[in-house]
């Protein structure tokens, strides 16, 4: 019989053997009678362990079958429910393993399918400029090219090469912001100094688009500087972009609950059908420019989420684009 296979039930039954020979010897010293009954008692005490003890090793061998089919791809099957102690707790457990498992696996899939399409993006965004620096390698080479033009490509060249750098740049950053490797520090963080840091290097480019910067900010909050600073700059190098002459408007307050940071245009605001996906990795908008890559804004709500911050992005009732971000002072 395969249940004589498990040593613990032949050492048990071995056990209640050697008992029932001792206490049936003991007995009939004493009386025939008395030794008939203990053998006959213990006969019948052993029969009932070795079915007892069939049933739970065929229980427990199914549960092995079930786990196997699991592990070989099998997704729908479901363990078998069990009545018994100490099956029923391991039933559960198991079952636990394998939802989770199963979480894991869709997760895995989910994870496989979103890098390939982030690797093809990414190929598309680094081969759109490529081609064009290339082009203009091309056309540099030719004899008959006059200066301006050659400047023009030149210059056509740089602002490619720019771009390039930029967009690796910012995907290092979210690499390494996704891997945990950037610990952001928390410090008291002045929100005025952070949107004088963040407006700053679009100076030139507001001036040149006859673009005025409106600012009234004041409140801090625990962050990380130079984060921030990114963070910000992207959402008003969004709105500096997509708005041509016009007035940015930036506020900011603190309250007992959160600081908030409000950063609102004067230009055509999102398209309704963009508002649920503005923040999505490499998603460019209906409105967006054609030097759009759809990252920006992704990499600001992944430091402002590790900075226990939201940010909301909507259409202002006056028209325009407009983004909210709060920092809390606790856990949301």
């Amino acid at each position: 019989m395969e249940i004589f296979r498990n040593p613990y039930v032949r050492k048990t039954a071995f056990l209640m053997g050697c008992v029932m020979i001792l206490c049936a010897a003991a007995c009939f010293f004493f009386s025939w009678q008395a030794g008939c009954a203990v053998v006959a008692a213990g006969v019948l005490v052993l029969l009932v362990y070795f079915l007892d003890s069939r049933k739970r090793y065929a229980a427990i061998a199914q549960t092995a079958q079930q786990i196997d089919r699991l592990l070989h791809g099998d997704d729908h099957i479901e363990l078998s429910l069990y009545d018994e102690g100490e099956l029923s707790i391991l039933h559960s457990e198991l079952r636990k393993l394998v939802l989770r498992l199963r979480e894991q696996t869709e997760l895995l899939s989910k994870e496989k399918t979103m890098l390939a399409d982030s690797l093809a993006d990414i190929s598309h965004q680094l081969r759109t400029p490529l081609t064009a620096i290339h082009l203009n390698t091309a056309s540099l080479q030719a004899q008959t090219l006059s200066d301006e033009k050659r400047q023009s490509l030149c210059m056509q060249t740089g602002q490619q090469l720019e771009r390039i750098d930029w967009l690796v740049a910012s995907l290092l950053k979210l690499a390494r912001l996704d891997a945990g490797a950037v610990v952001l520090r928390k410090e008291p963080v002045s929100l005025s100094d952070v949107v004088d840091a963040a407006c700053r290097p679009l100076a030139i480019v507001m001036d040149i688009k006859e673009q005025m910067l409106v600012s009234d900010v004041s409140g801090s909050f625990c962050g990380d500087w130079d984060w921030t600073v990114e963070a910000v700059g992207n959402m008003v190098k969004n709105c500096t972009e997509h708005m041509q002459a016009g007035t940015l408007y930036i506020t900011g307050r603190e309250n007992p609950i959160y600081t908030e940071l409000i950063i609102r245009d004067t230009g055509k605001g999102f398209a309704p059908e963009d508002l649920p996906h503005l923040f999505e990795r490499f998603y460019k908008g209906k409105n967006s420019s054609e030097k759009s890559v759809g990252i920006g804004l992704a990499l600001s709500q992944r430091i402002l989420a590790l900075e226990n911050a939201t940010v909301k992005a909507a259409n202002h009732p006056e028209g325009g684009a407009q983004f909210t971000i709060r920092f809390y002072k606790g856990s949301v």
